[in-house]
């Protein structure tokens, strides 16, 4: 029996399917595929089963989002290690045993993610996930590879192994048994961000997260959420959320501090007279608002170590520091 389920959550991504989900089956011979469908209309279903009969496939009654589709979808999935994998990303050949060999080596780590470079410029670490996060002090999540927008060339300088603090939803590998002990992914994130939820709680129950230099998969990026007012929305509800279930301490003052930072936003994208995404931000404020009794019945837990954080402020290290990278 393989030790490994590669899980492809798709909706309405046939051409990323007909793309990239040949070198998933042909690349991955250690692992079992598995394609979760959060009920999509445009005959992905089909085009799997024709071409991959090999693929296990689910098939969901709606669009769950990326948080509710994987938690559903993976109650079939029998194998010990799980690899979370988009469909607009390419694998080689070799990707997944030094994965493997790691989580044998390390029974520490629960969740784990290779370095995720960009498809169209290779050389260049991508934007979602890149060579593995961080947060900082008020929540702003990072990377080695990338601050904010700015991407760094991979020169070696991340080739080692690193405890990080989150792994990318994009390629993120999970231990069946941490994923479910936790509870799977928070639904109310829907999608974006609920990856760093989960690592901010296995963080809290002191399992280790680790991005492994030895993988690389390159990421198409935008493929699945362009950016766009309902992404910002997304992005700082959730980034709210995140600090409330997970902060360990002082609580009330660093959400505080967050939402000053989130006014200066406000006022820049104002400024720049993009209307539709200063509205998303106050669109997220009262979403936060209206929901925050119901993030604080899931407050987890925390054993232990809780220094979460090595940056203290990262808008001002990038804006008035101009400090653009971590290397």
């Amino acid at each position: 029996m393989k030790s490994i389920a590669v899980a492809l959550l798709n909706w309405n991504g046939k051409s990323l399917l007909e793309r990239f989900l040949g070198e998933v089956v042909n690349n991955s011979p250690e692992a079992v595929v598995y394609f979760i469908d959060n009920a999509s209309t445009d005959n992905s279903v089909l085009f799997v089963q024709e071409n991959f009969p090999s693929i296990r496939v689910i098939v969901l009654d709606q669009n769950y989002g990326y948080a509710g589709g994987y938690n559903k979808g993976l109650v079939a999935v029998k194998e010990d290690l799980i690899c979370l994998l988009n469909t607009d990303v390419s694998v080689k050949p070799g990707w997944l045993p030094p994965v493997l060999d790691h989580f044998k080596k390390h029974p520490k780590t629960a969740i784990a993610q290779p370095h995720i470079m960009d498809l169209k410029v290779p050389t260049q670490f991508e934007y979602a996930g890149a060579a593995g996060g961080f947060i900082d002090r008020l929540g702003y999540p990072y990377c080695r590879g990338r601050l904010f927008n700015d991407l760094e060339e991979d020169l070696g300088q991340y080739d080692f192994d690193e405890k990080v603090f989150w792994a990318s939803g994009a390629c993120f590998f999970v231990r069946k048994t941490v994923f479910e002990s936790l509870g799977g992914f928070d639904e109310d994130f829907f999608a974006h961000m609920e990856e760093i939820d989960l690592c901010w709680r296995a963080f809290n129950q002191n399992h280790d997260v680790y991005s492994l230099y030895q993988s690389k998969v390159f990421h198409l990026g935008g493929g699945t959420l362009k950016l766009s007012p309902q992404k910002t929305y997304l992005n700082f509800r959730n980034s709210l959320y995140l600090l409330l279930k997970n902060l360990p301490e002082k609580r009330i003052q660093r959400i505080f501090e967050r939402m000053l930072w989130d006014g200066i936003a406000l006022l820049f994208f104002i400024l720049q007279f993009k209307f539709a995404t200063a509205f998303a931000i106050v669109k997220a404020h009262f979403a936060f608002y209206s929901n925050c009794r119901k993030m604080l019945k899931k407050q987890s837990k925390v054993k232990g170590f809780t220094a979460y954080y090595n940056e203290a402020n990262l808008p001002f290290r990038y804006f008035f520091l101009k400090k653009r990278n971590l290397s």
